[in-house]
């Protein structure tokens, strides 16, 4: 993990600024998102290692910074924002800044592999044409095109060079077309191992704070794609089932943050055993009034089922932030932290 924000590719910032924030508002976050870009950061958070204090702050106050330019440009225009930010930042940094979020507002050609390595790309155009090279170069930020050709030997740097400077004009039916083709097998080739990363407690703490249609798009595209890395969150990734490995005191006290017509509506989803698990640590009285009452639900939503699950997943995770219960790593037994 590079040590200076500017040696920092865009997908590695999100991933910093993601664990930054925190579990919970990552996972809103998340929400946000679409399948493509969260199996994106996903992987970069699995890969991030530490990451010092300086450059934290560093990625949050170019977030902030950016957000900003956002705003003004929103609120009365690329002028508007120009005069407030160089007034705040200074011309150099305020021009900086509104030419990288007027660049972001917009989708250019081969946009796909400026989220993709350098090096991977690097690899991949290796036995494209030359002119293929140059006009993907041509459309990438300089910084990134620059690295990737400084990989290429001496010849197609140069071969490349003067395509470049000689590219004419292109028809968008043709540039449209070199870009699918290229896109298709950038797919297919592109492979990535991250189950020795440092960062897996950071992928699966923000898993546990998402929603569980979040969980299994993550968990579905890791399962396929990266199975070891599938293998290795599902091991302490805590879900509604495994409070069957919490032990009795520390159930009750669970109980005592949930409210019934939750815990309800939570167990319409739940196995036999379950159920019974949390009937057994309720006052008789109650148990009969939660039967009662999930008899007189009849048949509910999944996604209303999953909701309540993950609320009282929450509540078992913060109680054991709290230090006020342990959560066994494996079919062992929890006990309350005295």
């Amino acid at each position: 993990m590079p040590n200076k924000k500017s040696n920092l590719l865009g997908r590695e910032k999100v991933a910093v600024l993601m664990v930054t924030l925190g579990n919970e508002i990552a996972s809103e976050i998340y929400k946000l998102l679409d399948d493509t870009s969260i199996e994106i950061v996903t992987l970069e958070i699995a890969n991030l290692r530490k990451v010092p204090p300086e450059l934290k702050l560093d990625v949050m106050k170019e977030a902030q910074e950016i957000l900003m330019a956002r705003e003004f440009m929103a609120r009365g225009g690329v002028e508007y924002a120009r005069d407030i930010l160089e007034r705040a930042l200074g011309p150099e940094r305020a021009q900086n800044l509104l030419s990288r979020v007027t660049a972001s507002l917009q989708v250019r050609p081969f946009d796909f592999m400026r989220h993709t390595d350098p090096q991977q790309v690097l690899g991949f155009i290796q036995g494209e044409h030359p002119q293929t090279i140059a006009l993907i170069m041509s459309y990438l930020d300089p910084a990134q095109a620059a690295l990737i050709i400084s990989g290429l030997p001496a010849v197609m740097q140069a071969e490349v060079a003067k395509r470049i400077a000689k590219m004419d004009r292109i028809t968008p039916e043709i540039l449209r077309e070199v870009e699918r083709v290229l896109e298709r097998k950038l797919s297919t080739v592109m492979g990535q191992d991250f189950t020795l990363a440092g960062g897996v407690d950071a992928v699966v703490a923000i898993i546990n704070s998402a929603d569980r249609t979040t969980e299994r798009n993550i968990m579905e595209y890791l399962e396929e794609n990266d199975p070891e890395l599938a293998e290795e969150i599902k091991k302490r990734l805590f879900v509604f089932e495994d409070i069957l490995r919490l032990d009795d005191r520390s159930l009750q006290r669970v109980l005592r943050e949930v409210e019934l017509k939750e815990l309800g509506l939570a167990l319409k989803g739940a196995t036999e055993d379950l159920r019974e698990k949390f009937f057994r640590n309720m006052s008789k009285r109650a148990a009969e009034m939660l039967k009662e009452d999930m008899d007189f639900m009849g048949p509910v939503r999944v996604k209303d089922v999953e909701e309540s699950q993950q609320k009282i997943v929450n509540v078992v995770r913060s109680l054991e932030e709290a230090g006020e219960i342990v959560i066994a790593s494996g079919g062992g037994e929890s006990e309350l932290v005295v």
